[in-house]
């Protein structure tokens, strides 16, 4: 049984490339099978200079992603003119965005910086939990806000009543379980299964569909999970985004004001571009046939909707909407001033 488990793991190491040479314990023998125990991340380039380039764009990227969503959230807390229900969701979606990088950037900086390229099962399934949770949580969110909006613009007598503070938070605190339960249950499904060899994950992260392509046997039922699933929790959430702006639309094009159009208008130019850049980057990846993925792609598309549109969105709310851009001059004159007296 000994020689049968040094062949076994002789020819892991041999598929797997990379693991072999990064001297991981990529498998071990438990109850009669072989399972990968340790996966390792490709390199995104074999260029030393490239990977540099690279760790310093990323990592400006994350810093200010971190520090614009950290503002507005602390921005939209400390002044009360914003205790709205309109701020009170961007005040989840920045945590959302906060988490969502913060669950991907990490380790990629690290495999960018030095040859710690490894993760353990255990870890790459708690990564694949919190970017799934907080990707899905985001995707109704977004939707959340939407209605919002419907409310304040085709619904202005009712909006306080029929979007209180319970509602807010009922529809926050929805959004937020519906990606617990998605996180959960789709870790735990492909997780289930048996990963044998290689164990080189083609991406920077341990997202849904690389994972999948590692896995032994049959994976059709976990593929068409995944997919039923983007169905349902990112078309569903986008096509209630269409319905409300179709609505807002009609509601704004009756409006006898040019003055009053523009304004309602305005309110929504935010929200909108803030989902395109999500969706469109999101559906791509996730909504298109198997057989058109391609690592690069993937990974390009993968890096765009977790660090450049986490580092786009405080901009877009600061610099489109005078209250936010308002709140954070008070907020930093505050802290500058706090600072001095120290």
């Amino acid at each position: 049984k000994d020689k049968e488990i040094k062949q076994a793991r002789h020819m892991l190491k041999a598929a797997s490339g990379q693991c072999g040479v990064m001297n991981l314990s990529c498998s071990l023998w438990q109850d009669n099978s072989l399972s990968v125990q340790h996966f390792v991340f490709a390199k995104f380039s074999e260029v030393p200079e490239q990977c540099f380039l690279l760790f310093a764009l990323v990592l400006l990227m994350f810093l200010a992603s971190l520090t614009g969503n950290a503002l507005i959230t602390l921005a939209i807390w400390t002044n009360p003119v914003l205790h709205t229900p309109m701020y009170f969701f961007l005040t989840n979606l920045s945590l959302l965005e906060i988490g969502y990088t913060c669950s991907v950037t990490p380790r990629m900086l690290q495999s960018l910086a030095s040859e710690a390229r490894g993760i353990s099962r255990e870890g790459c399934a708690t990564q694949m939990f919190f970017f799934t949770f907080f990707g899905i949580s985001e995707c109704c969110l977004l939707a959340a806000m939407a209605f919002d909006r419907y409310m304040a613009i085709c619904s202005p007598l009712h909006y306080a009543t029929r979007m209180s503070r319970g509602v807010c938070a009922q529809l926050a605190v929805a959004s937020w379980g519906v990606g617990c339960m998605v996180g959960l249950g789709q870790t735990n499904y492909i997780f289930s299964l048996n990963f044998c060899g290689p164990c080189e994950i083609d991406h920077f992260f341990c997202d849904l569909p690389p994972i999948l392509a590692l896995a032994c046997g049959d994976t059709s039922h976990n593929e068409a999970a995944v997919f039923v699933a983007a169905i349902l929790c990112i078309s569903s959430p986008f096509l209630l985004i269409i319905a409300s702006y179709g609505r807002i639309l009609a509601a704004v094009l009756n409006m006898p004001s040019p003055e009053g159009r523009r304004k309602a208008l305005s309110t929504c130019s935010s929200h909108l571009l803030v989902v395109t850049l999500f969706y469109s980057s999101g559906s791509v990846t996730y909504l298109r046939p198997k057989a058109s993925h391609s690592p690069g792609t993937d990974k390009l598309l993968a890096l765009f909707y977790t660090v450049v549109t986490s580092m786009l969105n405080p901009v877009i709310y600061s610099l489109r909407n005078k209250e936010v851009k308002a709140a954070l001059r008070r907020t930093l004159e505050i802290r500058t001033i706090l600072v001095l007296d120290s």
